[in-house]
C-alpha cells in the first residue's frame, strides 16, 4: 500500500489519509514551496477524524485513483486537521461563508500558492448529480483556467485575501441590560415550544444558549426563559440525541425531535453539556438532570480518558462503514441477547419496535415515554448488558488526539460536577487533567501548545487554549481553593493580553503575536457550537477583577465587555456566552475572604456554589502564593486557629464572623 507525506503526522485524521493515493501535504512551507517549484494551484481540505461526510468524500474521491491522477497532476494538495489547526479553519471558513453563505466540513478550497483563495465549498461528490458540481468537473475547468487564464484566478485571490484580512468595524459599545433583554426576545421568537431548541432542523445543543437563559431567569426573575432552557434539555435527554444505552450526547439532531443525531460525539459538547446540565439541577433540584449528568461524565472517563487522566477528542458516527450502525437496534436483536422480560422492558421503555425509526432498525430514546424519569430500578442492570454487547458487536473509531482547550472544558466541568455533586471522582479526575497538561502540554515559560499525541505537544496554543484553561483553573479553584490554580489562571490571563490582545480596536486576535501569518489575522466573537475564546476570556477577566480587586484587570475587563458588547448589537442571541460574561458585570455579586488555621472549612465549597460567592482562602501554607495572585490578601492575618469569614458585597465588606453557621445566616 502506497504511503504520502502525511504517514509523519500525530493527527488521527491526517493518518487516515496517509494511505490515499492522493499525494497528499500537511500544511506547512514545504507544500507551498512545492506548488511555486510545480507551479501548481493548492487543492486544500479541511476536516477532522470523526466527521461522517469526510469519511464520505475520502472514500468517493481521494481512495479512487482516477481523482487522484487528476488531483496528483494539475494540483499540490494539502490536508488540514480543522482540531489541530483551528487558525487555518477559521481563516478558509470565514472565506467559505463570504462566497458561498455557508460553511461545514469537509471545507474544500483552491488557491494560490501564497494561499489566496479563489474558490471555496465543502463535501463534493466525485462526479456532478443532481445539480452539485462534482469535484472532478471543477479539477479539470480549473486546471484548465491555470493554463490559460491564470490572470482571472490571481486576480479572484487578490480580491478575496484583501475582504477577508479586512480588520472588522465593530464599535466598542457599553454593555448594558437591553442587550441581555433582545436576546431573550431573540430565543423566544425562536423557541420551538413542542421540541424544545431553536428553530428549525438541524437542532444543535449549543450549551451556552441555555446557560444563558437560566442565568437570565435567576437574575431578573424571568421563568419564560427558564421554561425554554428546561423543556430543550428535558427533550434532548429524552431524544436519540443522548446515547441511552452507554451515556453522553452526540453532535447534533437532523430532525426537530432530538430523535435522530449526527451519531459522532464529541468532548467539548459533552463537557459543556455536562456544565450544563449541571446548572440545571442545581437551580431545579430535578434528579433526571442529575442522571443526565453522572452518566454524560461517567461516559467520558470511561471511553475518552487516557491512562494520565487525559481527554480524548470524541468518538466517530461511522462503524464497518454505516452511520450510526454502532447504536442502532431492532427487536430481534435485543431479544438475542437479554431474557423474554429483560427484552419486553428494554424494548417498551426505550421505543425499541418492528417499524423502527431509522433506517428500519431503532434508535433507543424516551420520546414516547410519558415515565422517563421514574426509571425501573431493573433497568440499569439490563442497560449494562446491551452496553456490554454493543461493545463487542462493532468498534467506534476514536480520536485520541488531546487537545488543550478541550481538555479545560472537561475540567471545568468535573470540578462544577464535585462542587454541585460532592463527588470526589468528579475532582480527582479534574486535578488529573490539569496535572497532564502542565507536565506534558505546557512549555517551561508557561506558554501553551495546542495538542498532543504519542508524547509529542505540537502547535502554539491559541486563544482557545489560554482563555478556556483560564476559566478551567478558576473553576477548579473554586472547588478545592487550591492557591496554584488561580496563580496559574492569573499568569494564563497576564500571557493572554500580552499574546492575543489588540489593543487598537479592543477583543483578542486567535493567534498569538509571534504566531505563523496566515492572509488573515482572525478576531472570532461569535458563540457557535462552543463558545469563542474572546466570550470565555471576558468570563475570565471578570472573575480575576471580582476576585483579586486588582484594577488591571477591572480596566481589561471593561473594555473587552465592551468590545463583545458591540460584536453583539446586531444578533445579541449569537453571543449567549459574551452575555453570561456582562451578566457577571452588570449584577450585584458578593466576594468573601476565607482565613483559616485549619484547612478548608468542611462545607465551605458548597456554601460557595449555592450562594455564587468569589471566594478566596487564606491558610499559613499558601499565604505567600496567594499573595502574588491576589495582593490584598497580605494584610488578612491568619488565625491562631479556627476560620474567620470576611463577607463583601459591591465593594462593601461586614465586620468578620467566625462561624459557618453565622455566614450562613448573613448570606
Amino acid at each position: 500500500m502506497s504511503e504520502n507525506l502525511l504517514i509523519h503526522e500525530k493527527s488521527p485524521y491526517l493518518l487516515q489519509h496517509a494511505h490515499n493515493p492522493v499525494h497528499w501535504y500537511p500544511w506547512g512551507d514545504e507544500a507551498f514551496q512545492a506548488a511555486r517549484r510545480e507551479d501548481k494551484p493548492i487543492f486544500l481540505s479541511v476536516g477532522y477524524s470523526t466527521c461522517h461526510w469526510c469519511h464520505v468524500m475520502e472514500r468517493e474521491s481521494f481512495e479512487d485513483e482516477e481523482a487522484a491522477a487528476l488531483l496528483n497532476r494539475a494540483f499540490l494538495a494539502i490536508k488540514v486537521d480543522r482540531e489541530e489547526r483551528p487558525d487555518v479553519d477559521a481563516v478558509y471558513m470565514a472565506v467559505c461563508q463570504a462566497l458561498t453563505g455557508s460553511g461545514g466540513w469537509p471545507l474544500t478550497i483552491l488557491m494560490t500558492p501564497d494561499q489566496k483563495p479563489f474558490w471555496a465549498g465543502t463535501y463534493l461528490p466525485k462526479r456532478s448529480r443532481y445539480g452539485q458540481t462534482g469535484l472532478m468537473e471543477l479539477l479539470e475547468r480549473v486546471e484548465a483556467l491555470w493554463n490559460t487564464g491564470r490572470e482571472q484566478l490571481l486576480q479572484a485571490g487578490d480580491e478575496i485575501a484583501a475582504h477577508i484580512a479586512r480588520p472588522e468595524n465593530t464599535r466598542a459599545s457599553e454593555p448594558d441590560k437591553e442587550l441581555l433583554h433582545e436576546a431573550v426576545k431573540l430565543f423566544r421568537r425562536s423557541f420551538d415550544g413542542k421540541d424544545g431548541g431553536f428553530g428549525a432542523a438541524p437542532k444543535f445543543p449549543t450549551p451556552h444558549n441555555l446557560l444563558f437563559l437560566m442565568e437570565y431567569a435567576g437574575l431578573e426573575g424571568a421563568p419564560d426563559s427558564l421554561h425554554m432552557a428546561e423543556t430543550t434539555l428535558v427533550q434532548m435527554a429524552r431524544g436519540g440525541l443522548f446515547d441511552q444505552i452507554g451515556g453522553g450526547f452526540s453532535r447534533y439532531s437532523t430532525d426537530k425531535r432530538w430523535l435522530a443525531p449526527h451519531f459522532e460525539k464529541m468532548l467539548y459538547d459533552n463537557a459543556l453539556l455536562a456544565y450544563t446540565y449541571l446548572e440545571a439541577f442545581q437551580r431545579t433540584e430535578r434528579q433526571f438532570y442529575r442522571v443526565v449528568v453522572e452518566r454524560t461524565l461517567d461516559y467520558v472517563l470511561r471511553e475518552l480518558t487516557g491512562p494520565s487522566g487525559e481527554f480524548y477528542c470524541g468518538q466517530d458516527a461511522d462503524s464497518d462503514g454505516e452511520e450510526g450502525g454502532y447504536y442502532l437496534f431492532t427487536p430481534g436483536e435485543v431479544e438475542r441477547v437479554l431474557s423474554a422480560g429483560e427484552s419486553n422492558l428494554f424494548c417498551k421503555w426505550y421505543g425499541i419496535t418492528q417499524q423502527g425509526n431509522f433506517e428500519g432498525k431503532c434508535i433507543p430514546n424516551l420520546l414516547m415515554n410519558p415515565d422517563y424519569d421514574r426509571e425501573p430500578p431493573e433497568l440499569a442492570q439490563v442497560r449494562q448488558k446491551l452496553y456490554e454487547y454493543r461493545l463487542n458487536r462493532t468498534k467506534l473509531h476514536r480520536d485520541d488526539k488531546v487537545l488543550t482547550a478541550w481538555n479545560a472544558l472537561m475540567i471545568a466541568a468535573l470540578a462544577k460536577a464535585y462542587r454541585v455533586l460532592g463527588e470526589t471522582k468528579y475532582l480527582d479526575a479534574a486535578c488529573r487533567a490539569r496535572d497532564f497538561i502542565r507536565e506534558n502540554i505546557a512549555l517551561p515559560d508557561g506558554r501553551l501548545r495546542l495538542r498532543w499525541r504519542e508524547g509529542e505537544a505540537a502547535h502554539a496554543g491559541q486563544l482557545d487554549d489560554y482563555a478556556f484553561y483560564a476559566w478551567a483553573l478558576l473553576e477548579l479553584y473554586a472547588a478545592n481553593f487550591d492557591a496554584s490554580c488561580l496563580m496559574e489562571a492569573v499568569s494564563l490571563a497576564e500571557q493572554m493580553r500580552e499574546l492575543f490582545w489588540d489593543e487598537q480596536r479592543g477583543g483578542f486576535y486567535l493567534t498569538a503575536n509571534d504566531a505563523e501569518q496566515l492572509i488573515a489575522r482572525p478576531k472570532e466573537t461569535y458563540d457557535g457550537a462552543m463558545p469563542s475564546g474572546n466570550s470565555v476570556a471576558g468570563l475570565v477577566l471578570v472573575r480575576l477583577w471580582k476576585l483579586t480587586g486588582e484594577e488591571k484587570w477591572s480596566e481589561l475587563a471593561g473594555r473587552q465587555l465592551s468590545f463583545l458588547a458591540g460584536s453583539a448589537q446586531e444578533y445579541p442571541a449569537g453571543f449567549s456566552f459574551a452575555l453570561l460574561s456582562i451578566c457577571e458585570m452588570l449584577y450585584p455579586s458578593r466576594e468573601m475572604v476565607c482565613v483559616t488555621a485549619n484547612g478548608v472549612p468542611d462545607g465551605l465549597c458548597k456554601l460557595s456554589e449555592q450562594n455564587r460567592l468569589h471566594t478566596l482562602l487564606k491558610s499559613r501554607e499558601n499565604a505567600d502564593l496567594l499573595t502574588q495572585a491576589v495582593p490584598f490578601t497580605e494584610h488578612y492575618s491568619v488565625p491562631k486557629s479556627g476560620n474567620a469569614f470576611y463577607l463583601c458585597k459591591n465593594g462593601a465588606c461586614a465586620a468578620p464572623v467566625y462561624d459557618l453557621e453565622e455566614l450562613k445566616r448573613m448570606i
